[in-house]
């Protein structure tokens, strides 16, 4: 490896202010954890006394014990007009019990007259005089230089000043801001290489993605003398984020050599993000570098017959290299070489069905024509297929179901499903209430299996979404209905498309169903065997 470079982690600290973004401090110390057995170097908490969660973190983190990553308290300099030890912000930085803080300063000589209202001697004064109070108590010093691309654009000699009074007061790392995520690369690598030219002491980066340049700048700070980047998991952060560091670890130390957390670390990346997603309750970017789930993701026949050849045909990195891997997608772009890839990795040989291969292709190529869509419905396909090579035995017949829906005067409605299936011969009919008719139907067709199948009550609707495929023949238009159902953590989805919206959802709620007591039978099979 070449130069170690210093992870600094803000996301619950700086990832916390973005759109959406909110973690309890028991969430916080979860990801603190995880982001120390990751390797990261430091781990930014939050601001002590800004809000009682952040304040409860850091009492958690106090009893907490951290193999690898420091944990540091976040505030400003001193306010005008206060000394640092009659300052309550810094107090509380103090007070936090971390070894290491980090504190930002103005750099911006608009910020300085403007919003702070003080003369530029002053500003400096303040950053002497902050940094020397917290060194004096036996911290390691950050200092966050905010809106330092900016205040260098606007005035390089006394933007450098600002610096050196940090360095002089003690400070161990300056750190240069792009609060505003408007500088562009080449600006950063000219920038980074004079402070690097008058700045002894080591110099960090941390740039915002308002240009969609916070992982480009970053790289180019690096490339420029920076050892020490500040960033989010996900890129999460105000306004249109942070640096992402789920894409910056990987590009800094898979392609350029240098060395940002454990290697063998590496192939935990997708987890971590996709962790953190699941505590802040978003949807994990399918399209994210290297961690989203269509990163490595093949749609065209043309590709997928090259990269079951050689991964190299199409893949930039090993998808198993962090974490991801390979998704082989079947739709009307599809060829043989998708279809025969997905069967495999769903555990059906073709090859003694040969002559199913054309009519499945055949057949998919029909089914999206119409609307439906096996992307998102993986499930669907493996029963499509499966259907098609005639290894597949329908768990419950339909025999018929009625769904009524009434509205009284005083507004209130009740929506009743009533249902007739057959198992082995054998015909149940059961009715249920629910909130709609989907919902209904559900209930009912749960209510009738449980008898023959109880094991359906540990799966679950995880999400539902409708889209309408003609709009322009309105409320008479064909609707795709997609369905991801669960059960412990495990996911599947199905599809089902009609100009009767009732009839599309059934569709996709049988063949959730189907699909789900076929891997519980596969699972029985598997223990039998052994």
């Amino acid at each position: 490896m070449n130069k170690s470079i210093n992870i600094f982690d803000t996301t619950l600290r700086d990832g916390t202010q973005g759109e959406k973004v909110a973690f309890s401090a028991e969430d916080k110390l979860r990801i603190a954890r995880q982001l120390d057995d990751f390797g990261i170097d430091y781990i930014e908490g939050g601001w002590p006394g800004s809000n009682p969660r952040d304040m409860e973190f850091f009492k958690l983190a106090a009893d907490a014990s951290f193999e690898h990553a420091r944990i540091v308290a976040f505030g400003s300099t001193c306010r005008a007009g206060s000394s640092p030890g009659e300052d309550r912000n810094l107090q509380l930085l103090v007070e936090a019990g971390t070894s290491v803080v980090c504190i930002f300063g103005k750099s911006w000589l608009l910020h300085v007259e403007k919003a702070l209202q003080i003369t530029a001697e002053q500003n400096i004064d303040i950053i002497r005089d902050s940094v020397d109070f917290l060194k004096q108590h036996g911290k390691e010093v950050i200092y966050d230089a905010e809106h330092f691309f900016d205040g260098y654009k606007s005035d390089p000699g006394y933007a450098l000043s600002t610096l050196k009074a940090a360095e002089e007061a003690g400070a161990d790392t300056v750190v240069l801001c792009d609060t505003n995520g408007g500088t562009l690369p080449y600006e950063v690598s000219e920038i980074v290489a004079e402070v690097r030219r008058q700045v002894d002491i080591p110099v960090g980066i941390h740039a915002h993605n308002d240009c969609e340049l916070g992982v480009a700048n970053a790289m180019a700070a690096v490339r420029s003398g920076c050892n020490h980047v500040q960033g989010t998991v996900n890129g999460y952060g105000e306004r249109c984020g942070n640096t992402n560091l789920c894409s910056l670890i990987p590009n800094l130390q898979l392609k350029q050599n240098y060395e940002c957390i454990p290697d063998e670390k590496m192939e935990e990346l997708t987890a971590l993000s996709r962790f953190v997603s699941e505590l802040a309750n978003l949807n994990p970017d399918i399209r994210q570098p290297y961690v989203g789930r269509s990163a490595f993701a093949h749609k065209g026949g043309i590709h997928v017959s090259a990269v079951m050849k050689n991964e190299d045909t199409y893949e930039h990195v090993r998808p198993d290299r962090v974490g991801n891997s390979r998704r082989v997608l079947v739709s009307d772009l599809s060829g043989r070489s998708n279809v025969s890839y997905k069967a495999e990795q769903l555990g059906i040989k073709l090859d003694k069905y040969g002559e199913n291969v054309s009519e499945i292709v055949q057949k998919l190529k029909e089914l999206e024509n119409q609307g439906y869509q096996f992307e998102a419905a993986e499930a669907s396909f493996e029963l499509l297929v499966k259907r098609m090579t005639g290894v597949w035995e329908e768990f419950f017949k339909l025999e018929g179901f009625r769904i009524i829906v009434e509205k009284n005067v005083s507004g209130s409605s009740r929506t009743e499903a009533t249902l007739r299936i057959k198992v082995n011969d054998q015909v149940e009919h059961c009715a249920a209430e629910g909130n709609g008719p989907v919902h209904a139907l559900d209930k009912a067709l749960r209510k009738a299996l449980h008898k023959f199948y109880p094991e359906i009550s540990n799966m679950h609707l995880n999400d539902y979404k409708v889209r309408v495929l003609n709009e322009k023949d309105g409320t008479g238009a064909d609707v795709r209905v997609l369905i991801d159902s669960a059960e412990h953590g495990k996911s599947w989805g199905t599809v089902g498309v009609s100009h009767n919206i009732i009839d599309a959802s059934w569709q996709a709620l049988t063949d959730s169903f189907g699909y789900y007591l076929a891997q519980k039978q596969k699972s029985i099979q598997q223990k039998e065997a052994i």
